[in-house]
């Protein structure tokens, strides 16, 4: 009886780290549109709140909320864990700190998480593609 482990060669050092690599993209790709997603409702939430006042305002005139108190306290909560996602791909990349900026950036400017995750897609492949050639 063979040893079904033993038949399977370990992965070379460079395919394990590009895998724990794309693992941390993945990561961050998920919180990018999760941020992304709450974001728009955090901006709905004040625009109905403040601009429209579709649920009025209470006796102090202050508006009062339409979709719930809870969604910028949700969206706060998911871009902490978002800015650790950017963190992470950031610092296993090493990549410049002008792209931790802009990846910061898309958790606090609505649509531009969309926007960064595909950037973000195009700089883990050029750079995983670069430490292939270099091998």
């Amino acid at each position: 009886m063979t040893d079904p482990e033993a038949t399977t060669p370990d992965p070379a050092p460079s395919d394990a780290q590009d895998m724990r690599d794309r693992g941390a993209f993945t990561r961050y790709r998920i919180m990018a549109f999760v941020t992304g997603g709450m974001l728009l409702l955090l901006c709905l939430e004040m625009i109905l709140k403040y601009v429209v006042k579709v649920n009025g305002v209470d006796v102090n005139g202050d508006a009062l909320p339409v979709i719930g108190s809870w969604v910028a306290f949700v969206h706060g909560w998911i871009y902490v864990v978002y800015a650790v996602t950017v963190f992470d791909l950031w610092s296993r990349m090493r990549w410049s700190f002008g792209r931790i900026a802009l990846l910061i950036a898309g958790g606090v400017i609505p649509v531009l998480s969309f926007v960064m995750e595909q950037k973000a897609h195009g700089w883990v492949e050029h750079t995983l593609a670069a430490r292939q050639t270099a091998d």
